[in-house]
């Protein structure tokens, strides 16, 4: 059994490079990606229809959008998050600090461990 063995995971990352790799790791630790979408509105839409057990969430993506809408609703349906972001925690928005924080760059384990964090505590940091 891998460390994330069926662990649902909502990947909300607008580089494709990063999101390719994020899924690449997701999988070989166990876990499955029920979605890669690169913008809000795909993840809102996405979250419609699906429930994951956690979601990794970069912060900056395209057009200056921010991963901020996607953080509301999933704190609102009490799914825990990860923030992938290369900001420190003084500079990260009140309104994320209920995620996970990751700082980039990192490694597929403090990635792992990041997410078991999520879960098994959602207001624990890295």
């Amino acid at each position: 059994m891998t460390a994330l063995q069926d662990l649902r995971v909502l990947v909300v990352e607008n580089d494709e490079m990063s999101a390719a790799l994020l899924q690449m790791q997701l999988v070989q630790a166990g876990a499955v990606v029920v979605g890669l979408v690169a913008t809000v509105a795909e993840a809102l839409r996405l979250l419609q229809d699906t429930s994951p057990d956690v979601a990794l969430l970069d912060y900056r993506l395209a057009r200056n959008e921010t991963s901020e809408p996607v953080a509301a609703v999933l704190a609102a349906r009490g799914i825990p998050f990860v923030l992938a972001t290369g900001m420190t925690a003084e500079q990260v928005p009140a309104s994320m600090r209920a995620g996970v924080l990751l700082v980039k760059p990192y490694l597929s384990v403090d990635l792992s461990r990041a997410l078991l964090r999520a879960v098994g505590h959602s207001t624990t940091r890295v």
